[in-house]
């Protein structure tokens, strides 16, 4: 079965479990992130591009990204319909510990639109294996969102807007995507 188009927007970790942790998402970096998530959902929507909705799990762990806990599901703000594809993952990028390559392959994509939770880990370790597999790259940076590093042993603090500028300069200065904009993906004003 192929999709009407060769793009898919990947929505990785846009769950309620990231706001269980209630200090850690008081900072978030970009607080818009869902409303240019939606944007992107809308307009991957309308030009008939597949949409895939990404949680991650940690099952039989007890905290908020088990799913028993009930919080391993896509954030209120966000809609996903039934033709979209649902993938749940337990590793940091969306391939690993799922048939996701596979799913994507089956549906004749060749370009991933990424965005979501953790700009620098699973978003950027997505964009980077997707890279790998062959997949034509476009990364979405305000429509991700992370949190400061606090400074630990034998590494410093990072402001979660250094985060999200390493990972930027990274992934477009190695070629392993494109990055974009809301507004330049949709052609549309983004929310402020």
């Amino acid at each position: 079965m192929t999709h009407a188009t060769t793009t898919a927007l990947l929505v990785i970790d846009a769950q309620e479990s990231f706001r269980q942790r209630a200090d850690d998402w008081s900072r978030t970096t970009n607080p818009q992130v869902f409303a240019n998530i939606a944007q992107l959902t809308e307009h991957a929507r309308s030009a008939d591009d597949l949409v895939v909705w990404i949680t991650h799990a940690e099952p039989e762990t007890g905290g908020v990204f088990d799913p028993a806990r009930g919080f391993v599901r896509v954030v209120s703000e966000l809609e996903p319909l039934e033709g979209d594809l649902h993938v749940t993952k337990t590793s940091v990028n969306a391939f690993t510990t799922t048939n996701l390559q596979q799913q994507l392959m089956q549906h004749g994509i060749r370009r991933l639109v990424i965005c979501g939770i953790r700009t620098e880990q699973c978003c950027e370790t997505t964009a980077r294996v997707a890279s790998d597999l062959g997949f034509e790259v476009e990364f979405v940076l305000d429509a991700t969102t992370t949190s400061a590093i606090r400074a630990g042993a034998g590494y410093p603090s990072v402001s979660g807007e250094e985060l999200m500028a390493r990972t930027a300069g990274v992934l477009g200065a190695r070629g392993f995507a494109v990055i974009v904009t809301t507004a330049q993906r949709t052609g549309t004003p983004v929310a402020v």
